[in-house]
């Protein structure tokens, strides 16, 4: 949901680069799992709260500016469980990371390895013989079906 951006003062404080759509989307969430690849913690959340249009939060455990520090970089994510279900016709990137890819015709495409956020529209990185980048648009985006993890594209396998 979000990434350590830099410390902010020397008590122990961050600014949050955040991915949801509202800035202040965490503030709901008393702990954060934080950390980078798999070496990750769960953080109790002392403070968060807005700033001048920037997210900055406190973390019970971290201490001063070093601690701060050493948080740079790593991901920001809450336990799927305390998400709410997703509005009809959205989703959570989380939940399309390993599904399958394939156009109308049934032709597979691989996995959604990754979403990229492109500005205009976000993208689908679908890896599998070769890598596919696939807008996430509704008028390529045919069908999504969490239960058989599987989504349907008009897309060609040369694009």
């Amino acid at each position: 949901m979000g990434r350590v951006a830099a410390p902010y003062g020397v008590q122990g404080w961050f600014r949050i680069q955040t991915f949801s759509e509202a800035l202040d989307t965490l503030i709901d969430y008393p702990q954060w799992y934080v950390g980078r690849d798999n070496d990750i913690r769960i953080y109790t959340v002392a403070e968060v709260k807005t700033h001048v249009k920037v997210l900055i939060a406190k973390l019970q455990g971290v201490d001063g500016r070093d601690a701060a520090l050493a948080l740079k970089g790593c991901d920001i994510a809450v336990a799927r469980q305390d998400l709410p279900s997703a509005p009809e016709g959205e989703y959570y990137w989380s939940d399309l990371i390993g599904m399958k890819v394939a156009n109308q015709r049934g032709e597979p495409f691989g996995s959604i390895a990754q979403i990229l956020e492109a500005g205009a529209h976000d993208v689908l990185v679908v890896r599998g013989e070769r890598e596919h980048l696939i807008p996430f648009v509704g008028q390529i985006v045919q069908d999504v079906d969490l239960t058989a993890r599987t989504v349907i594209v008009d897309w060609e396998l040369d694009y």
